[in-house]
């Protein structure tokens, strides 16, 4: 075949994108092996009855048309309505932009700032798409890594270290995905302070902040930030809806005229039923309080099933859908532990190295599975702990 684009290619030049484990126990799993799947935030749970019957609705009265480019009227309304919400910053719905997903959301944050040549500055852990999104705009980008010790909360200094002159975003993520960390006021001022400094965007992906251990702080609520913070957000986790594909962008009104022509040429609108579904899931709140209780009580339940094993050190794991184990002292390469309590207990984690070297060492576990299940696999990772012996370098 020809060549295909330099674009594309350098996506994930590694051939490997960190899912290598989570890809091998699906596989096991769906031919027929009794895999406890760990390695996906994924809810096992339905959309709530009430969003899936609002789109069964929408379908039989037609709404099977092209839709506006930014979003109908409904949707958007009801975005800024959240907006408002989550940041406590009042928001008309000229400053919010459908798109098919939270990760169309990044990849559209990512066009609309960086050039290529530019610069971002990325805080690790980061989910795992982040340097592929980049990649895929031409853009180079540094990592800043948080440390364990300190909860993986970011330093601005180590921030600000990295910024070049070509510098034009920073992106972040609160809660956070692997870690859990809940990104602190202290931290989320700091870097707004270099932000304005530096005239720089903030990239504020925000897809978890309902389902943080506390009030949730926006960076875009602090002085200055509104005209400088674009806020990623998406329908998947607050309202399980994870493949209904929606999210929306929270930015300047301006910029938000500029991603509806890119709206034009990628994405070209959403599904007209859809759309009225998920306005109607926000405007009634539909499964948000549940789903939130839901992961705080399965936090809790997982910890408190491994308390106690003191070759285990948590971190984070304040909100979201996961929890963060350091599993340094047992085996320092994640990977190699990931695989080899796959092939003992039949449990698939997330090695923490694929989400930025800040997490090697550590283990992401995925709550979206019942009690009794995170349960059992508690006492599996115990036992597996207990006879666990590295391999001789």
């Amino acid at each position: 075949m020809p060549i295909p684009s330099s674009r594309i290619t350098s996506i994930s030049p590694s051939g490997k994108d960190g899912w290598e484990v989570h890809v091998a126990a699906m596989t096991r799993r769906n031919a027929g092996e009794d895999i406890v799947v760990l390695s996906v935030g994924d809810h096992d749970f339905h959309t709530p009855a009430e969003t899936v019957e609002a789109c069964v609705r929408a379908v039989r009265e037609g709404r099977h048309h092209y839709t506006n480019l930014a979003g109908i009227p409904r949707l958007r309304a009801a975005m800024a309505r959240l907006s408002t919400r989550s940041s406590g910053i009042e928001t008309p719905a000229g400053q919010v932009i459908a798109t098919p997903g939270g990760q169309a959301a990044l990849y559209a944050a990512v066009q609309a700032t960086l050039d290529a040549g530019s610069h971002a500055v990325v805080v690790a852990p980061y989910y795992a798409t982040y340097p592929g999104t980049f990649r895929a705009a031409g853009a180079e980008f540094t990592v800043v890594e948080t440390r364990a010790a300190d909860g993986f909360q970011p330093d601005a200094g180590a921030i600000e270290a990295a910024v070049r002159p070509n510098t034009r975003a920073i992106l972040i993520n609160t809660p956070n995905n692997p870690t859990g960390a809940v990104y602190t006021r202290a931290a989320l001022e700091g870097i707004a302070d270099l932000c304005r400094r530096h005239d720089l965007w903030l990239l504020s992906d925000e897809v978890y902040w309902t389902l943080g251990a506390c009030e949730h702080l926006s960076p875009r609520a602090l002085p200055g930030m509104a005209e400088r913070t674009i806020v990623i957000n998406s329908m998947s986790k607050s309202h399980g809806m994870t493949g209904w594909r929606i999210g929306w962008l929270t930015a300047p009104e301006q910029l938000v005229g500029l991603l509806t022509g890119f709206n034009l040429v990628s994405t070209y609108g959403l599904p007209d039923f859809i759309s009225h579904a998920t306005a109607e899931a926000m405007e009634n709140d539909y499964g948000v309080a549940e789903i939130a209780a839901r992961y705080a009580g399965r936090r809790t339940v997982f910890l408190d099933a491994i308390r106690g094993a003191n070759q285990i050190q948590v971190r984070g794991s304040e909100g979201g859908m996961y929890v963060m184990l350091d599993i340094s002292a047992i085996e320092p390469d994640d990977e190699a532990f990931a695989w080899a309590f796959l092939e003992s207990e039949k449990v698939s984690v997330m090695p923490g190295s694929s989400f930025g070297e800040s997490a090697a060492g550590h283990i992401r576990i995925s709550l979206c599975k019942p009690e009794p299940v995170l349960q059992e696999a508690a006492a599996r990772l115990l036992r597996f702990i207990s006879t666990y012996r590295r391999k001789a370098a």
